[in-house]
């Protein structure tokens, strides 16, 4: 699917549709990928910039065209042109912030509204802030709705393939698809404690192995 001012690739290439609070690190994220950063599109009618970001597989490269708001969601809501034709998605929350965890629900129902039956992804960014507010144990709503979910840190790369490695393997229907090389990334900015991480990690099997809760609210207290 060619984009307007852009060039079609001879490789798979699928729209990519990143939702999420504003301020939860999803340009950080997307930009931490050279080749985006390069190659970016600005779509002024509906304010949206596009960064084509390239993935080695074992079955050869793909391409992600990441969609990124470019700052609308703080006017609430975002119009049906972001969203007509995403292949994939994911949803951002920031897990020093439980108002951009409580707002998921939100993004979710806006996405499906529009994409039926895409594979979607949860991320909760910014797992190297030390004072950290959404608990592992909080972390239902993926499993409410059958989404995958990973931990990730934009400005340390920590996990910044996981997503993208998930859609791919769902987009392409083999589950034995993986990456032959890592993808060009910045340098981190930060370091993350891989041992509180690693705790984190483990709080969230265990989480995952507890009766779901009856209602939502109970996720943030």
């Amino acid at each position: 699917m060619a984009l307007p001012n852009q060039q079609t690739v001879d490789y798979p290439s699928f729209k990519l549709v990143i939702v999420g609070d504003g301020g939860t690190g999803k340009t950080t994220f997307v930009k931490r990928h050279l080749t985006g950063e390069f190659e970016k599109k600005y779509e002024p009618t509906i304010g949206v910039e596009v960064h084509p970001l390239d993935f080695h597989t074992n079955c050869g490269k793909i391409r992600f065209y990441c969609w990124d708001t470019a700052g609308q969601e703080k006017f609430g809501g975002l119009r049906d042109g972001y969203y007509i034709h995403g292949q994939c998605g994911i949803i951002m929350f920031d897990v020093t912030s439980r108002l951009t965890y409580k707002n998921v629900p939100t993004w979710h129902r806006d996405l499906c509204r529009v994409c039926e039956n895409i594979p979607i992804v949860l991320c909760g960014n910014k797992v190297d802030v030390k004072n950290r507010q959404v608990k592992a144990k909080q972390v239902t709503f993926h499993r409410k709705k059958s989404l995958q979910y990973y931990e990730v840190s934009a400005k340390s790369n920590y996990n910044f393939e996981k997503p993208f490695l998930y859609l791919a393997k769902k987009l392409a229907g083999d589950a034995n698809l993986h990456f032959v090389e890592s993808p060009a990334l910045r340098p981190p900015d930060v370091t993350i404690d891989m041992v509180a991480q690693q705790q984190h990690e483990a709080d969230l099997v265990i989480a995952a192995a507890q009766p779901l809760p009856d209602d939502d609210d109970d996720l943030i207290e």
